[in-house]
């Protein structure tokens, strides 16, 4: 018998455990070790924190669909991962052992490297997480009573941009409704070199969708940005050039504002050496799998991928849904070799799929794979965007409570439209 053990149940987890459970022999276990005991859907946080959805309609409890499955849980979360000894640590002292370890923690987050920013103590908004998006929802209405300047964006080192975008454009339409966006001076503050960058160098004509898009919305911007620090009612940045030198330090004013943060590895990895990279990020390899502890793979946010070129100011790379997915597939079928003896010889394709909710329209883009050069390049905008974007919300959430990871029908799709999980 072999024990694979699941760290996380945020997207990829949850994912991973239904796949990997379908790929284990009867005599196999699967666990799933998590902080709490419930999943949410983090693409609606940006409508969670303008009082679109509430906190219930983006939450699955997972237990009972955990049963359901066979597959076991824990929810007092890991203090720490101990790979010499194929040991799981958990906050109340107990030890977990493993066969196989998948690591799906996605990350910490880095508000505290600059001060003044997030929500805890500073100063400044987060959609990273349902918990802060619903107390910025209560920020946001105090603030239309007295609406003034709107600071929306992310920091340097942040590698998360398509929710900075969406809630922008989100929060631009519901001002409008509210008939109060004449009252609004609204400025984008990025450290990507250009509107439209997404930590990608940008995919088909982001950078021109996304500019209009701001033009015709009276957004300003202001790219490779570098957020200094953050005060009540005031944001200190410096805006330097592409040869990294200082162009401008400017102080905006602003009665709300929601900046992303810079990802970390969580402490449950960080500082394992050979396991992480000095951020706390997992190393893999093209299968998923860390080449040091090769009964341990990762997926999603926590893993490593280095930048595809250097930026004036620091730019992360995105994993996004379906980038994801592939991971987690590549991941499942890699361990489902391994359990019956043969290879680990998987990759995932890495490709992304994405839309990007403005509230009333929207910005699409696939990008094959997500990491250039690309095999397509694509991108495309308009309401059907937001109406696509609901649809997946409704399906992805169905998807989840039922226990499947991909139906026949959504492969089927998928298939049609050329975009794969797996390398051939």
């Amino acid at each position: 018998m072999a024990h694979v053990v699941i760290l996380g149940a945020g997207l990829g987890g949850v994912v991973a455990a239904y796949e990997i459970k379908d790929k284990l022999r009867s005599q196999d276990k699967i666990t799933v070790i998590n902080k709490g005991s419930v999943y949410h859907f983090v693409p609606s946080n940006p409508w969670v924190a303008v009082k679109w959805r509430t906190r219930e309609d983006i939450e699955i409890n997972l237990p009972p669909i955990f049963k359901k499955r066979g597959i076991e849980f824990e929810d007092g979360g890991a203090k720490r991962v101990h790979p010499e000894t194929n040991q799981v640590e958990l906050n109340d002292g107990r030890m977990i052992d493993y066969d196989y370890l998948v690591i799906a923690t996605g990350p910490e987050l880095a508000f505290d490297e600059i001060e003044g920013l997030g929500p805890h103590g500073g100063f400044t908004q987060s959609v990273c997480h349902v918990d802060h998006a619903i107390p910025a929802s209560d920020e946001f209405e105090e603030f239309c009573k007295n609406p003034g300047p709107v600071i929306i964006g992310a920091v340097q080192g942040a590698s998360c941009y398509g929710p900075a975008y969406e809630f922008l454009m989100i929060v631009e339409t519901e001002l409008r409704k509210r008939k109060i966006r004449d009252k609004v001076p609204m400025t984008f503050v990025t450290s990507e070199p250009y509107v439209g960058h997404l930590g990608l160098d940008g995919v088909g004509d982001t950078k021109g969708l996304l500019e209009s898009a701001m033009r015709e919305r009276h957004i300003k911007w202001e790219t490779n940005a570098k957020v200094q620090k953050v005060e009540k009612g005031k944001m200190t940045i410096e805006v330097v050039n592409d040869d990294g030198t200082t162009k401008a330090v400017k102080e905006l004013p602003f009665g709300f504002s929601m900046m992303l943060p810079a990802f970390r590895g969580v402490e449950a990895v960080r500082g394992i050496e050979k396991l992480t990279n000095p951020r706390g990020f997992i190393i893999v390899d093209k299968n998923q799998r860390n080449p040091t502890y090769q009964n341990i793979f990762a997926i999603g946010v926590c893993v490593a991928i280095a930048p595809q070129a250097p930026t004036p100011v620091p730019c992360g790379v995105p994993k996004t849904g379906f980038m994801i997915e592939s991971m987690v597939t590549a991941t499942a079928h890699n361990i489902g070799e391994l359990l019956r003896g043969g290879v680990a010889d998987a990759e995932g394709t890495w490709n992304a799929v994405c839309l990007a909710d403005f509230g009333d329209s929207g910005v699409a883009f696939i990008a094959q794979p997500q990491i250039p050069p690309r095999n397509r390049n694509w991108s495309s905008s308009g309401k059907w965007v937001h109406m696509a974007k609901i649809g997946f919300e409704k399906y992805f959430m169905s998807k989840m409570r039922s226990g499947e990871s991909e139906p026949f029908y959504e492969k089927m799709v998928m298939d049609i439209f050329g975009i794969n999980k797996l390398k051939d």
